[in-house]
Formats: C-alpha cells, structure tokens, sequence
C-alpha cells in the first residue's frame, strides 16, 4: 500500500561535513558542541534560508538540504564556505570548524520527513571527495546554474564513487574574490587528456589517461594513484612534469584503487598484469617502454614475460622482485604483517596517525605541509581493505625466476636510503637481470621530489636511456 507521506522530485541535493569532527569532539567535546551550535546559528541556518533551502537532516557533524533551484544551491554553498571562514578565523586552526560540500541534482524521494535516492546518495560521496573547504559539484549543477551567478567551475575530472554504477564528471565551484578551494587542478593537469575506461579480462574497469608526446612511455599502475590527484603529488607531479615533455606518457590506476574500480575486484598479482595488458591494448603502438615504480616493477617484468615483443625498454625506480615476507628476513615478515593490520583497521579514521606512518616510509624527507597532503591523499585513493590488500599480495610477490629471462635492454634507479625497497634489492635486480644498468640515488625518499640535487640526474638517466 502506498505510504500517504512518500513522494518523488528533481531536487538539487546539497551535502556538507564537518571534516575531522571525531577529533574535534575527542579533544573538547563541550567545546566543540558550543562551535557547532554557533556556526548554525550565524553560519548554516541563515544561508540556507535565504537561498530558499530546507534542511532535510542535521547529523551532528553534517546537514542534508534540498533546494528547487540549482542556481540557489550554488549560491548557498558559496556564501557557507566564505561566512564559515570568517568564523573560523577568529579560532586556532586546530580548533576551526570547516566544511566539505557536495551538490548533485538528481530524482530525490521523500519519504517519513527524511529523502532517499541516487541523487541523495551522490551529493553525499560528491562531499566526501570535496577539498576541505571547497565545494563539490556534479556535470548536472554546473551544467543548470545560471550564467549570470559569479562563480567558476574548475574540472575535477571523472570519480568513481562508492555504489554509484558509472563515473561521476565532478567540477569544484568557486568565487575568487570570496573562497579559495584548495586542491583544484593545477595548470599542468590541462595537458592530461580526457580519462578513459577499458574493460580487464574479468570485467573490471580500469581508468587511463595519456599527457605528452613522443615515444610511449608506460607507468605501471600498483598502489596510491589517483589519475587527477597525482599532479599535486609532493613527488609524483615532478615525475609527470618532466617526462611527459620527452615522451607519451600512459598511465592507469590499478583496480581496487584511484579511478579505477574499487568494490568487489579481484586484487592478486596475475589480475594486475592483466590490467596493464588491457591499458597497453588500447593504444596502437608496436612497442612501449615501460616504467615500473616500487612493486609496479614486478608487474612490469610479469608483462615482459607474459608478452616480450611488445616491450621495448625497461625501467625500474625503487623497483624489487622479492616483497617484505620473501626476503628471508624475520624483521621483514614482522614489520608486513603490522603494517597490514595498521592499514586494514586505521585507514580510514580521521586521525591520520596510521597513515603518517606509511608517509615517513614513504617519503621522509617531506615538509609537514608535503606529508599533511599525502596523508589526506592516501584516503582518496581507495578504501582500507583494499590497501591492505594491496601491501599484502606485493609482501608476497616474487618475480624472482623471471629476471634471467629478460631480454628488453633494463635500466634500474633506486634511492641509497629508500626504507620501501632498500637499495639492496635494486642492486639484487642489476645482478639478475642480463646486461642491466644501474643508477644510484642520493635520496631517503622512495620517490624523488623535484628539488632534490639528484633528482635531474634521475630524468636525464630514463631519458637518455629511453631514447
């Protein structure tokens, strides 16, 4: 029987979140309940009313609205963030109150005083991979604001969303002279082309991109990559920058991780060879080099091994073909097995404690602004069990056989002091594979920042190599 108090409408659907409020609360609670109070009193309910708004829910650390108008809902978003602001200036940054919002417009249902439906249900992951204090749109809102509002949206680029069926073309909305949104895409990202989507063999979609020109140059997809995000990488960016201005860069986001998909994938190591082999078959070239980063080595040499003319060069950068737990070493298998169950269990929480951790091993030599990004970037680029996941399986990995069979000129870089792949196991890979040349980096860093005096030496070295 149908329930008197149901019905359905397009509705423009906004979301917003109070980013880090468990520790907010954690550290004051009182404190932080008098905040919040106020910024809704001052903030929250007189925007919302005055762009027409109604508040749907309030969750504490969040609110639900629906708006009639786009345009409204913009307008709203907008002036929050700038009267947030202005709130939040006049307490320590430790203690300020900032928002995330995501906007969708979508079919919305109506039912017992609450709303349901995709487009509810979008607005809320559009909010969850928004930049602190910046407004998250979907192609729909920008597409049906007004022209004659003052506000810019700047490509975010396609997001795979949690139980949300195909990618999401997401923008970040913005006035200049009132809000500045942090993260937006850098002007280099412009050179990137559109991402695309190709099928692996078991039906996985896998996110690809291509920036530059020239020689194809392929980077092997492994774990924390994100299409978009990765030309704001203290590091990655620099790789990016530099490289794709000798050759065709072709990258892709590893299944389970980044854009690519996410829920219920097969992540083992055959699978990811896979996906590289899927990538690769998408672009017409006789040949590739290919480049292989960390554990995204490995998979590299798997490929050679699985289709050696289509390679032809090799190039490993902090690259191993033995994991932690293959390694013959008791305080290697301790070490990967906590850090799994660290991942597994703290990935997720807003307290970037547990993945502070990965960054300092990662790259120790960061500024705490560099280390503060990358441990907000970690979360984006996929669920804890995933990555988890992920550490397990290259812990396991051994390529160790397949070295010997290489017959792909192979050029192999490796950090004197990287603590992910100490340079020893570079060294294990010059020894195996025929005819390899090695170059030594002075460097703590698992991935060289652009700054860093060796770090030409490393472009110089895959360039000359390559061409």
């Amino acid at each position: 029987m149908p329930n008197p108090s149901s019905h359905r409408k397009l509705a423009a659907v906004l979301a917003a979140d109070i980013v880090g409020y468990s520790r907010l609360m954690g550290e004051d609670e009182v404190g932080t309940l008098v905040s919040v109070k106020r910024v809704f009193e001052d903030v929250v309910g007189p925007v919302v009313e005055a762009f027409e708004g109604h508040i749907v829910k309030s969750m504490g650390d969040g609110y639900l609205v629906e708006f009639d108008s786009t345009t409204n809902s913009v307008s709203c978003a907008l002036n929050w963030q700038k009267r947030a602001r202005d709130v939040a200036r006049q307490q320590p940054t430790e203690r300020q109150i900032v928002f995330r919002i995501g906007i969708n417009l979508g079919e919305i249902h109506f039912e017992d005083g609450d709303i349901l439906g995709d487009g509810v249900n979008i607005a809320a992951r559009l909010e969850s991979i928004c930049p602190p204090g910046g407004i998250c749109v979907s192609e729909m809102i920008k597409n049906t604001t007004g022209s004659d509002l003052d506000v810019q949206f700047d490509d975010f680029g396609f997001h795979r969303l949690k139980n949300i069926k195909v990618p999401v073309h997401t923008y970040l909305a913005a006035q200049s002279h009132l809000i500045e949104v942090k993260r937006a895409p850098g002007p280099r990202i412009s050179r990137q082309s559109t991402v695309r989507y190709c099928l692996s063999k078991d039906g996985a979609s896998i996110a690809h991109a291509t920036v530059g020109e020239g020689y194809p140059l392929v980077f092997a997809g492994s774990w924390m990559t994100h299409l978009e995000w990765d030309w704001e990488s203290p590091s990655y960016r620099d790789y990016l920058s530099h490289l794709s201005k000798h050759f065709r860069v072709i990258r892709y986001d590893q299944r389970g991780n980044g854009m690519s998909d996410w829920d219920n994938v097969d992540i083992t190591f055959e699978k990811m060879v896979d996906d590289m082999e899927c990538v690769i078959d998408q672009y017409d070239h006789e040949k590739v080099a290919i480049m292989g980063m960390s554990q995204g080595a490995s998979v590299a040499i798997a490929y050679m091994k699985r289709q050696p003319d289509k390679v032809s060069h090799l190039v490993l950068n902090g690259g191993y073909a033995r994991g932690r737990r293959r390694r013959g070493s008791a305080k290697d298998q301790a070490e990967s097995e906590a850090l799994v169950n660290m991942i597994r269990y703290g990935w997720a929480t807003e307290n970037p404690a547990f993945r502070q951790t990965v960054t300092t091993l990662f790259m120790p030599g960061a500024s705490p602004e560099e280390a503060n990004w990358f441990n907000a970037f970690q979360k984006a680029c996929g669920p804890g069990e995933n990555m988890a996941r992920f550490r397990e399986m290259f812990d396991e990995m051994d390529v160790s056989d397949s070295l010997g069979d290489i017959k792909a000129p192979t050029l192999i870089i490796h950090s004197d002091e990287d603590a992910i792949a100490p340079c020893s196991e570079g060294k294990y890979l010059a020894a195996r594979i025929p005819g390899a040349q090695f170059v030594q980096l002075k460097s703590k860093n698992h991935m060289m920042f652009g700054n860093e005096p060796d770090f030409p030496k490393l472009i110089t070295s895959i360039v000359d190599f390559v061409k």
